[in-house]
C-alpha cells in the first residue's frame, strides 16, 4: 500500500514532522513502512533516514506500508501529513 503527496509547508520535512511521522511509523510493530524520494528509500522508523531525504516545499513524498496492519499504518501516516499541515494528496 502507498501514497503520494507533494509537500507544501515551506519549511519542508524537519526535525518536528519527522519525528511525528517516525513515532507514528513505531506503533505498528507489524509492519514495515518506508519514505521515498528523489529516488532514495528509507524506514520511517528512523529519524536520520527521514531527515536524510533533505525534503523542501514542492517535492514528491511516497509513503509505502507492507505487512500485517498495513492500511491502519499507512491511514495514520496520512493523517500525520494532512493534518500537521506537511502535505496534500498527489492524486
Amino acid at each position: 500500500m502507498q501514497k503520494t503527496f507533494r509537500i507544501i509547508d515551506e519549511d519542508g520535512i524537519h526535525a518536528r514532522p519527522a519525528t511525528a511521522l517516525v513515532n507514528t511509523a513505531n506503533k505498528f510493530k507489524d509492519t514495515e513502512s518506508f519514505a521515498e524520494a528523489n529516488g532514495k528509500k528509507v524506514t520511517l522508523k528512523s529519524i536520520l533516514g527521514v531527515l536524510s531525504l533533505g525534503l523542501e516545499q514542492g517535492d514528491t513524498l511516497t509513503l509505502i506500508s507492507e505487512g500485517a496492519s498495513e492500511n491502519d499504518a499507512l491511514s495514520a501516516l496520512s493523517d500525520v501529513m494532512i493534518n500537521e499541515g506537511l502535505g496534500e494528496l498527489n492524486e
